[in-house]
């Protein structure tokens, strides 16, 4: 206990404090590889752009807009999922639960059931919820990009994050098919992977003069501005009793189950029926069912 509060305590002048390192990423492309689509791209161009000028026949120069158009939304799909961790929960989602009677040690298992906490439990950020294995609290502060919303009391163009605080612990997880209890090693030297989605509690309006004392209080604790601006502020958290799956390296030692973080990157491959390119992961990966 003493070291999570050493934790907070230290990192209440930072920009956020996090045991939860959330490490993902798309596999690098080589530069020569780049360079060649790029090559290909302005000889693919110039070769319509010659034949709709000479032969004045617009029909290879169409077919090559149009899948230039294709390979941009494909591009454009896959950045938008690696965002929204589309790419992981699909892999998650799609992974079968392990069976932890023949399960063996070293191997990677997912297991999806009930958390209850360990020695240590959580409580949120700003709601306060208690017994919680994983909280998290997200302050967002309405960027000056120049523009104005159409709406100025719901609406914000370029929201960035202010402030964050994310933090996890060892709990407990009862897997639903087989009734067998495991211990998940979440807590601070882990690595974890939240693929939790945060709920959003507090909207200011442009025009309010004064936040609320609630709110002013949570941002007096850690040393943030309380003048009245355009915030959002958002939380989320796993409570003791949630359903969750849990997917990490099982470690067995007699009758006692301990799931770790790997200790090696895990690609999700590519998903072509979503249309997906691979992401490596680096973590232990906590997600809703």
């Amino acid at each position: 206990i003493s070291k999570i509060e050493k934790r907070r305590g230290m990192n209440q002048n930072n920009f956020s404090h996090s045991n939860v390192a959330q490490s993902f990423k798309v596999p690098l492309i080589p530069s020569l590889a780049l360079y060649l689509v790029f090559a290909l791209f302005l000889f693919g161009l110039a070769v319509s752009l010659f034949i709709l000028v000479v032969v004045h026949n617009p029909l290879f120069f169409l077919s090559y807009l149009f899948l230039f158009a294709l390979i941009a939304a494909f591009l454009l799909w896959n950045s938008i999922s690696f965002r929204n961790n589309t790419t992981i929960l699909h892999y998650i989602r799609s992974l079968p639960d392990a069976d932890l009677t023949v399960a063996r040690h070293g191997h990677l298992v997912k297991i999806t059931g009930l958390v209850s906490c360990g020695n240590v439990s959580l409580e949120s950020s700003y709601e306060k919820v208690g017994q919680c294995v994983y909280t998290s609290t997200l302050l967002f502060e309405c960027g000056k990009l120049g523009l104005k919303p159409a709406d100025v009391k719901e609406s914000c163009f370029g929201w960035r994050l202010a402030y964050s605080e994310r933090l996890s612990t060892d709990f407990y997880i009862t897997d639903k098919n087989s009734g067998i209890r495991a211990f998940v090693k979440a807590g601070p030297d882990s690595r974890v992977i939240p693929l939790i989605k945060e709920s959003r509690l507090v909207t200011t309006a442009k025009n309010c003069k004064v936040l609320a004392s609630h709110l002013r209080k949570w941002l007096r604790d850690r040393n943030l501005s309380s003048e009245a601006r355009l915030l959002r502020l958002e939380e989320g958290y796993i409570k003791e009793g949630s359903s969750i799956s849990v997917f990490g390296i099982l470690q067995r030692s007699n009758d006692v189950m301990v799931v770790t973080p790997p200790q090696e990157l895990i690609s999700t491959g590519c998903l072509w029926k979503k249309l997906l390119l691979p992401v490596d992961v680096d973590g232990l990966i906590l997600a809703i069912p």
